[in-house]
């Protein structure tokens, strides 16, 4: 997996896309098990469940849905995560491999992982 990266980009950045990069190296998702994977920004949070030897998305969910926009922080990443094992075990899909995407497991992740984790979903 090759990433672009700017001379403008800040070093945190650059950081995480080589994180991201070994994490990937390791972690594929498959059609029985397929991947986790979490996107986080300033606002929002996301989270899709995606099957890589088909290249499909199976289940997405973020804070950008009306639904589910009415909190922030900690609280709206625990929903998501409820929402995305809920959305997910619908498809059939019980286990997962987490994909943090170059992000410490700390804060939001961790709530999200553990909302899945609470509503069903294996990992």
């Amino acid at each position: 997996m090759k990433t672009k990266i700017r001379k403008s980009t800040s070093e945190k950045v650059v950081s995480r896309q080589k994180k991201k990069v070994r994490i990937r190296k390791k972690v594929l998702g498959t059609t029985e098990r397929p991947r986790l994977s979490v996107f986080r920004s300033l606002k929002h949070i996301y989270a899709q469940v995606i099957d890589d030897v088909t290249g499909m998305t199976v289940a997405s969910a973020s804070t950008r849905e009306k639904a589910l926009a009415d909190k922030s922080g900690k609280e709206a990443a625990k929903v998501i995560g409820t929402e995305i094992a809920k959305r997910a075990l619908t498809k059939n899909v019980n286990t997962v491999v987490f994909d943090r995407n170059g992000y410490q497991y700390h804060g939001r992740l961790q709530a999200l992982a553990e909302g899945a984790r609470e509503a069903g979903l294996k990992f």
